[in-house]
């Protein structure tokens, strides 16, 4: 029977995957709105486009360090989880955990 920590292992690397892709595409939205938003105040659109998509902007920049927390927190359990199963090292799904970990580790800042 296979052990039950691998399922744990598996659900938790695919946590911390999304998020880590989550908070990125959030980094990249708010650069893109940010954009926008020049561009708007360049070309001189009225005031209520301009307020409506700065407002965009603003929520998008809201979910960056919300995404964060989460991240923070997916991460330091799945590294606990790891850090418990050591004899699995062999597994594939082990091994994917600590490599998503590496990945995720680079955007803890």
């Amino acid at each position: 029977m296979a052990d039950p920590r691998i399922k744990t292992l598996k659900i938790k690397t695919g946590v911390v995957k999304r998020l880590t892709k989550e908070k990125l595409m959030y980094i990249q939205e708010t650069d893109q709105q940010q954009e926008k938003v020049e561009k708007l105040k360049k070309a001189g659109i009225d005031e209520n486009t301009l307020k409506k998509q700065e407002e965009v902007l603003r929520e998008s920049q809201m979910m960056i360090p919300d995404t964060q927390r989460r991240l923070k927190a997916a991460f330091e359990e799945l590294k606990s989880i790891v850090a418990d199963c050591e004899e699995l090292k062999e597994e594939q799904d082990y091994l994917n955990a600590q490599k998503f970990l590496a990945e995720a580790e680079k955007e803890m800042n």
